[in-house]
């Protein structure tokens, strides 16, 4: 996990006045780890026993010069970005140290808003050359450094799992994250788990920003002074002050209006904000996740979602897919809420019938997990003992219905084909064993969701299966 909180920055100079006031300057920016070092000939120790995110390099000392320092540097730790700082205007060494790897030039004296945005854009370098070197080893080993701190996403589905790898790689880093899912795919949940394995040391601040004016959002996020409006009795921490070196989770994003869409753009680009009825700006130190079931770059194209935040925003970003996209979670999720429900309703967990998992897998589930939870709560509420009855999800979900029954003409249209007697109408032998090929292959291979396709129990499948393969003499 690489970000400006976790590894420091160094700098390097002979002049003892120029490393105190640089790093009081790079300090007040908000960049709180700043190691100095006067000797050249230290560097290469200091880098090899200290993680460095980012070197600010002196070109002319004794001993070690600048330029050969950089060029060592360049060479055993090519992932950290050096800024050369110089007293000397020569275009030429200039010329040299970018062709040796530094990342800028600068010339003293420095403008201390140039050096910090560049600062700032050499860190984002670093972390996003750690992020993508995490990612690779991750996706190379099919592991995670967190299993236990994931334990509460309930899947098996290979794409979360991928999804997980990604989250762990970008999770140190200070840019924001947009995540994106329709309603009910858990996307507080994921921006939780974010923070529990980002290494931060403050607190996770969720709020739901929709249907939120510009004054009430100012308000909330970034608090104000006494008497800053009417009725402003006594000061109030806005919850970015809450979530000072944690993660300020941001819901229904997409809600926001452009007036507060401008003030948020602000805070990620300054990383300071003002509360209101303050003359002096406050230092961000709250890492920003948003989240969002709308379209931000349909939005975009009609202009009711500022392009630029949109892109501050999805520095990273991950897209959580809807359960019906992820089938094979839905026995492991009915196993969790049955628990879960049993526990809250203090009631005896119900024997569910094995036929559930098949027919919940022919659902759309437009509310996804929610929807689901929701489902298994209710079925929970009105089940007395024994197997639990399915009249509940019948209510919701409606009847199986069989293929044959939701598209008749185009899949009947094949049988001939299918069972191999093209140009004549097959026999109900024949038909019944198309429609259990096919069946099968809609649900792949699961004969629990075959078997809802079907409208049969899993049970019954299984003897005309038999019966199949009996005919063909491979019992």
């Amino acid at each position: 996990m690489t970000d400006k909180h976790t590894f420091p920055i160094l700098l390097v100079d002979d002049e003892e006045e120029i490393l105190f006031t640089t790093s009081i300057a790079l300090r007040s920016a908000g960049f709180s780890r700043v190691l100095t070092e006067s000797d050249s000939r230290r560097v290469m120790e200091i880098l090899s026993r200290q993680e460095v995110a980012l070197v600010l390099l002196d070109l002319y000392m004794p001993h070690l010069p600048g330029y050969e320092l950089l060029k060592k540097i360049t060479a055993n730790h090519p992932q950290i970005p050096v800024i050369v700082l110089t007293a000397a205007n020569e275009v030429e060494m200039a010329v040299e140290c970018m062709k040796a790897g530094a990342f800028d030039y600068f010339v003293k004296p420095v403008e201390q808003p140039r050096l910090l945005a560049t600062v700032r854009r050499a860190l984002e370098m670093h972390c996003l050359r750690s992020q993508v070197s995490s990612l690779s080893s991750r996706l190379l080993s099919g592991g995670l450094d967190n299993e236990g701190v994931f334990a509460p996403i309930i899947t098996r589905s290979q794409k979360m799992r991928a999804i997980f790898q990604y989250l762990e790689a970008v999770a140190g880093s200070d840019q924001p994250l947009l995540v994106t899912g329709e309603t009910g795919v858990g996307k507080e949940l994921v921006a939780r788990t974010v923070h529990d394995i980002s290494g931060r040391t403050g607190p996770f601040v969720a709020v739901n920003i929709a249907g939120l004016d510009d004054m009430v959002f100012s308000d909330t996020l970034f608090g104000h002074r006494k008497g800053a409006f009417t009725g402003a009795d006594q000061p109030r921490e806005g919850l970015i002050a809450k979530a000072a070196k944690g993660t300020l989770f941001l819901d229904e994003i997409g809600d926001l209006q452009p007036s507060s869409q401008v003030k948020l753009l602000r805070l990620l680009q300054e990383q300071e904000y003002y509360p209101l009825g303050a003359d002096t700006p406050s230092r961000a130190t709250a890492r920003i996740v948003v989240a969002t079931n709308r379209d931000l770059k349909a939005m975009m194209a009609e202009g009711s979602f500022r392009k630029d935040l949109y892109y501050r925003l999805s520095a990273h970003q991950v897209l959580i897919p809807p359960l019906r996209d992820r089938r094979e979670d839905i026995p492991l999720l009915v196993e969790h809420f049955f628990e879960e429900a049993a526990t809250a309703l203090s009631r005896q967990k119900p024997t569910i019938p094995a036929e559930l998992a098949g027919y919940l897998g022919i659902y759309a589930f437009p509310g996804n997990i929610r929807e689901l939870r929701a489902m298994v709560f209710d079925a929970m509420a009105r089940h007395d003992k024994g197997v639990l009855s399915l009249a509940s999800f019948r209510e919701v979900i409606g009847p199986p219905r069989s293929p044959a029954e939701t598209s008749p003409l185009p899949f009947l249209g094949g049988l001939g084909e299918e069972s191999g007697h093209a140009g004549r109408m097959p026999t109900l032998k024949e038909a019944e064993d198309a429609l259990i090929t096919h069946a099968l292959r809609m649900a792949n291979g699961n004969q629990g969701i075959a078997s809802a396709h079907l409208g049969i129990t899993r049970q019954a499948l299984n003897k005309r299966l038999s019966r199949k393969h009996e005919g063909r003499g491979e019992a």
